[in-house]
């Protein structure tokens, strides 16, 4: 039976049991940011499981995108190495909100696993274990399903403490948990395959001869803080069979990667790398990184230095490191994803849908870790071959992470294959030191470091300019002060403000508290704000109540760009893909700059399509509205959240009409027609899979076209031609410049010759070898090759070095007749002269370049050549 066929046969089972069947959730979860991804079938129920959402079905079976490489579920070290480790799996799950419990949800598992309808499992190969005071599960097994009682096995808490067991499960500290009941497969019933391992909860449970295949989940208490359970009022089950693992067995193989779609993809590896599938284990690391990769960027994630996409990264540079291992030292893993598609793209049809952009984020990423994979290879090996001892120092892995991007644990791997282990400890000393040195290198601004004990400050500038508030701390030197004079720089503490701190990449505001100019506003800490500035007038005092006034134009100008960045964020997502993720931004009056997740640079057609969306949303004026709202409320009503960001209990919405919806604290435009029009000035790259978009609003970007105008009128009358006919005027002049180029070429071509034909005669003869050595001032490179060439030519047999010093620098390039490279090799002639005018260069053995910074010791080094030539006769 194929992966695909059992699949497809378990959503069918449960179907016939009035099951929904549920489409795999992203591998991000939606509903949970403390996990890193999706790690199990139950997680896009975890919310339905604590009461806190209700869904229209009370049965429900799906087959589930997992990924265990980070965080707490971190398989990624195992994998090529076992039998079943995988950093990508599925999870044929089924679930059960208060409906069914374990009669049920024990029936239907032993029904699917050996009906002879269904999978067909001899009973005879298969052990159940139950929690060891679960009796209705284990006698439901025994007494209803008629398991023998020496094939039920109670295990108790092996783990430490109370309910702390392989067969109890808790979604956390507190919260719902229960007691579960698994079913394992005897691989080896009579000893004949020689595979070692005992039953659960035997000495020997650790082998791979019994293997769980299903694991049943009964959630029926509800953990507090104190620890105490009390019984759930609609008990639960979740329910879990790893589709690798039945297959193996279905498939006759006791090792996931034996399975028809591991074969597929490693025999795609085996091709690559011209040789037969499953020679070494490198090719299972690749098949199995290939899938997490695919579909963890199918789901949106980036290849980054943080977070969700470092960890894919990891995990492309494992797979990377492993096709080196195989001899694919160029760009491969890319080519992978057609076969990955092939295999598994009929049940997850975004393989096929998002190829082009699955494949153009490996190959990028391929290409980018292609510079530095040879050179920290190299690096490692060398201070391998120096090992005194079976570790690899802490600064040589840092060294490997900080200059060659080679992640710790890619290091580990490498470590493992050779024997060896890590100084670990050395290298977190290193990454302390760096840190240190960056925050020592850091210019912080005094906001976060002033000492403050009092009130809040209450911020009123979404409704006002302007209002009153009283001063309850001053600072000057970052000392606390009881008043400001004039001339004085300090910081200011109001009891209420318009002003807005500096959050969420919107530029604090300016404006004036009294005699107060202030420049910049910081939180302190929390909801406290710093108003910096200069006391320009006037005595300031603890106490004194003061009219605070922000300066309207400059943030009316700051909204419209925060507002711009909305649209944006949105546009950005329509126009290149879901996967496309606030990275970082800077609003102030002038700009926006937006920093976004993407692989490759945006064409014009994007960047036209990209503005042109924003700008229909501009001219459809609709009113930008804001609602505060839970956390979660505001995730189900389809606002999108940036993850690693902070929010609290209660988030502020901010909706533009059907074009965004957002959490955001800064402030904004009443409507979208006030922003009045919206230019992307520039677009580029700021780090591997990070873009940057600058565009400008309102009258700024009036100002910028009419600038852009004029420039193009001034370009006109310097090629006497009209706007419109600017375009040809500059191509014809662009052409012309073209032909001159050639022709310029065509007479240094023909003066080289003339002067080869001189120079050619001025040869002397060492021991019976043509010797040219000359210097030629001015020449480029480029025409030294070419007079280098026809000096070769002209003395049929000889040995040619010319040099030329321009700038004060020099240019050197040796040629070697085919002849004599035996005697003389022009790498070695090159660089013989170079180390003489302060250079060094090399080549091939007939022909060979140099360049150097000291043209005063040019002759000298000429002269000395036919010395050098005689030597080597």
């Amino acid at each position: 039976m194929s992966s695909n066929d059992l699949r497809a046969k378990f959503l069918e089972f449960f179907r016939s049991k009035g099951h929904t069947i549920v489409p795999s959730s992203p591998l991000v979860p939606g509903n949970d940011p403390t996990l890193l991804f999706t790690n199990a079938g139950m997680v896009q129920f975890k919310d339905v499981f604590t009461g806190q959402e209700k869904r229209p079905y009370t049965r429900a079976a799906s087959s589930q995108k997992c990924v265990r490489a980070g965080g707490k579920h971190n398989d990624l070290e195992n994998v090529g190495y076992t039998a079943r480790h995988h950093t990508f799996f599925e999870m044929l799950g089924n679930f059960s909100f208060g409906d069914y419990f374990k009669q049920d949800a024990i029936a239907y598992a032993w029904e699917f696993i050996t009906s002879q309808d269904w999978l067909g499992i001899d009973k005879n190969r298969l052990l159940v274990t139950v929690y060891h005071d679960d009796d209705e599960a284990y006698s439901i097994w025994r007494d209803t399903v008629g398991v023998p009682a020496e094939r039920i096995v109670r295990i108790g808490d092996n783990k430490g403490a109370k309910y702390a067991s392989d067969n109890f499960w808790a979604m956390g500290d507190t919260g719902p948990c229960g007691p579960c009941t698994e079913i394992f497969y005897d691989h080896d019933p009579d000893g004949s395959k020689g595979i070692w391992g005992g039953p659960p909860g035997s000495a020997e449970e650790d082998g791979d001869r019994w293997i769980e295949i299903w694991n049943v989940v009964f959630m029926q208490f509800e953990r507090g803080s104190d620890g105490t359970m009390a019984p759930l009022p609609a008990p639960s089950v979740d329910t879990g069979m790893g589709l690798e693992r039945i297959a193996a067995l279905l498939q006759g193989y006791n090792d996931n990667y034996r399975t028809d779609t591991f074969a597929h993809l490693i025999g795609a590896v085996a091709k690559l790398a011209g040789q037969a599938p499953y020679a070494n284990a490198s090719q299972k690391v690749i098949a199995d990184h290939i899938r997490a990769t695919s579909f963890l960027i199918s789901d949106g994630v980036m290849p980054s230095n943080e977070g969700r996409g470092y960890v894919l990264r990891r995990i492309m540079r494992r797979a990377i490191r492993h096709g080196y291992k195989l001899g694919l030292n160029d760009a491969f893993f890319y080519k992978l994803v057609a076969p990955l598609a092939e295999i598994m793209g009929g049940a997850y049809p975004e393989l096929n849908e998002k190829r082009a952009l699955i494949e153009k984020t490996i190959r990028a990423e391929e290409d980018s870790f292609a510079i530095t994979l040879d050179k920290g290879m190299k690096l490692l090996e060398d201070a391998i071959a120096r090992l005194q001892d079976k570790t690899i120092p802490g600064d040589v892995v840092f060294k490997l992470y900080d200059t060659y991007g080679f992640p710790f644990d890619l290091t580990a791997d490498i470590a493992r294959e050779r024997g060896l282990s890590l100084d670990e400890a050395g290298y977190e000393r290193e990454m302390g030191a760096q840190r240190e040195r960056a925050r020592a290198a850091s210019s912080f601004k005094t906001a976060g470091t002033l000492a403050y004990e009092g009130a809040d400050t209450c911020f009123v500038g979404y409704e006002s300019l302007s209002g009153d508030g009283k001063v309850l701390a001053l600072y000057r030197d970052g000392q606390a002060v009881d008043a400001l004079s004039a001339g004085d720089a300090g910081v200011v503490v109001l009891s209420n403000t318009p002003f807005y701190a500096e959050s969420g990449g919107q530029v604090g505001d300016r404006g004036t508290i009294g005699g107060f100019d202030v420049q910049d506003t910081l939180k302190l800490k929390g909801s406290v704000f710093g108003h910096h500035g200069v006391q320009t007038q006037g005595t300031l005092k603890i106490g004194d109540t003061v009219h605070a006034v922000v300066t309207e134009s400059i943030r009316r100008a700051t909204m419209r760009n925060h507002s711009a960045t909305h649209l944006l964020h949105r546009a950005l997502r329509d126009v290149l893909g879901t996967h496309v993720a606030q990275k970082g931004s800077l609003v102030d009056e002038q700009r926006t700059r937006f920093d976004f997740a993407h692989n490759a640079p945006l064409t014009a057609d994007e960047i036209a399509e990209i503005e042109d969306r924003v700008n229909r949303a501009v001219l459809a004026n609709v009113p930008v509205s804001t609602d505060l709202m839970s956390y979660d409320e505001a995730i189900k009503a389809g606002a999108m959240a940036l993850f690693g960001e902070k929010y609290g209990d209660e988030v502020r919405v901010l909706a533009m009409g059907e074009f965004s919806t957002e959490l955001c604290g800064g402030t904004h435009v009443s409507r979208t027609g006030d922003i009045g029009l919206f230019k992307i000035i520039s677009e580029g790259g700021v780090a591997a899979g990070v873009r940057r978009i600058e565009a400008i609003t309102g009258e700024n970007a009036l100002a910028y076209l009419r600038a852009t105008e004029n420039k193009l009128k001034k370009v006109g009358e310097l090629v006497r031609g009209g706007a419109d006919e600017v375009y040809a005027k500059v191509e014809q002049l662009l052409e012309r410049g073209k032909q001159l180029d050639k022709e310029i070429a065509a007479l240094k071509n023909k003066l080289a010759s003339s002067a080869g034909t001189d120079l050619a005669s001025q040869a002397q003869d060492i021991k019976g070898v043509k010797l040219l050595a000359a210097r030629l001032d001015g020449m480029a490179g480029n025409d030294l090759r070419t007079l280098m060439d026809q000096l070769k030519n002209k003395l049929g047999s000889g040995i040619v070095l010319l040099g030329s010093a321009s700038d004060g620098k020099v240019s050197l390039i040796a040629g070697v007749t085919a002849d004599l490279t035996a005697k003389v090799k022009a790498g070695e002639l090159v660089n013989f002269v170079a180390q003489q005018v302060g250079g060094k260069g090399g080549g091939r053995p007939d022909m060979a370049q140099a360049g150097g910074t000291q043209p005063d010791a040019l002759p000298a080094a000429i002269a000395s050549v036919a010395g050098w030539i005689e030597a080597k006769l």
